[in-house]
């Protein structure tokens, strides 16, 4: 059971996030749930690691191992803004955490398609999302057009999850 949830987990983990995030941006969902959702999501992400470490070593997973090693201090940092750590201004925590996990995944997807046979055009387009989001989130004047950037890259990133969930 527990190889199954580390299998398809992050299929349903990736979406989660950023619905999360959106509704929080739009002030569904309190800051605070936010906070927790951070605090979760770095426990899940080291003991996905630890789990996972030996499967993780061939060409594209060894990839995706460093993607999630990297994103779990990117994670971190979304925590420790919540708390006032570090003498760092929490948005440029936030920002450290929601433009890390906008754009680390971008890098993965990129290598990603470079070495697939089959299904590198969803690769190529969840790079091309997470990028394209992350600018529209920047240039973004207003909730609506933030959460239109951050459905772009789940919408990207979900895409190449399922695929990658469902193929391999």
């Amino acid at each position: 059971m527990f190889r199954s949830l580390r299998e398809n987990g992050p299929a349903l983990l990736v979406p989660a996030a950023w619905l999360v995030v959106a509704a929080t941006v739009l002030e569904i969902v309190s800051t605070h749930a936010l906070f927790v959702a951070h605090v979760v999501m770095s426990v899940l992400l080291v003991a996905f690691l630890a789990a996972s470490w030996r499967d993780m070593d061939a060409d594209v997973l060894r990839a995706w191992r460093l993607v999630v090693l990297v994103g779990t201090p990117v994670t971190l940092a979304g925590v420790a803004g919540f708390l006032a750590l570090w003498g760092v201004p929490p948005r440029a925590l936030f920002a450290l955490s929601v433009f890390g996990w906008m754009l680390l995944p971008a890098a993965g997807f990129l290598y990603t398609a470079r070495r697939v046979e089959v299904g590198a055009r969803i690769y190529e387009v969840g790079a091309a999302c997470c990028v394209a989001g992350a600018v529209a989130v920047v240039a973004a004047s207003s909730p609506p057009g933030i959460v239109a950037g951050l459905a772009l890259v789940g919408l990207g990133q979900t895409a190449g999850i399922l695929d990658a969930t469902l193929r391999y």
